[in-house]
């Protein structure tokens, strides 16, 4: 008959290497942890350098020929405060003669919804001529508008327009798809989704890293060449 200790041994195996098995499973889960967030942190580091790149001024910005803004979102009531910041930060690029065409890339997916329209009505509501704004209607994504900015509008080189928190990532994106681009930050203000749009980045710099250097994925739309006469 079995005394107590080894019915428990008998019935649950060894007390001891279950222990021992189960804080070997624990350090290499910590180990796991501990390499994933430090290749994030490297990879979050090494996109964040493209901030050397930003201009937080029209006046600050070279000469470029085509200004690239980039869709945020807009509704009924009109573009988004952030949108809006964009269209009239390249509008001022363009009033100082830093740029001679810009690029309003963004979602046009619907029928009901045209976000590149809206930011050319925006702008030509502060007094771009509509000849020197090209539209872009399948910017889904930073990727995808800055892929077809280069394969499909012929851009080599350019200026990002969008906010501080969005330029590091859209300036790697660019300077690894060949296009030779600097940045201008557009916020004009503070903006109430800020803390979301902070966090949503932190997991779309990821992502950009894997696009731009592994998975290299074609935009959801290419088309015809339609280079920017300038």
């Amino acid at each position: 008959m079995l005394g107590k200790r080894e019915r428990k041994t008998h019935e649950g195996g060894d007390p001891g290497r279950q222990s021992a098995w189960k804080t070997k499973a624990g350090k290499r889960l910590f180990g796991g942890l501990l390499l994933l967030a430090g290749l994030c942190a490297a990879v979050y580091g090494d996109v964040q350098t493209e901030a050397a790149s930003i201009h937080h001024s029209p006046a600050s910005a070279p000469c470029r020929p085509v200004a690239i803004v980039f869709g945020a979102g807009y509704s009924a009531q009109g573009l988004s405060p952030v949108l809006a910041d964009r269209v009239r930060t390249a509008v001022d690029l363009y009033r100082a003669h830093r740029v001679k065409k810009l690029l309003m890339t963004g979602d046009n997916s619907r029928r009901d919804y045209n976000e590149p329209e809206a930011m050319r009505q925006f702008a030509v509501a502060l007094g771009v001529p509509e000849r020197d704004i090209v539209l872009d209607y399948a910017g889904f994504r930073t990727y995808d508008s800055l892929f077809r900015a280069r394969d499909i509008f012929g851009v080599r080189q350019a200026l990002l327009v969008t906010q501080s928190y969005h330029l590091p990532r859209a300036l790697y994106t660019a300077h690894r798809l060949g296009i030779d681009a600097e940045g201008v930050a557009a916020e004009r203000r503070r903006y109430a989704e800020q803390s979301s749009l902070d966090r949503r980045e932190v997991l779309a710099v990821f992502n950009a890293w894997l696009q731009t250097n592994i998975t290299h994925p074609h935009p959801h739309f290419l088309g015809r060449r339609e280079p920017i006469a300038l």
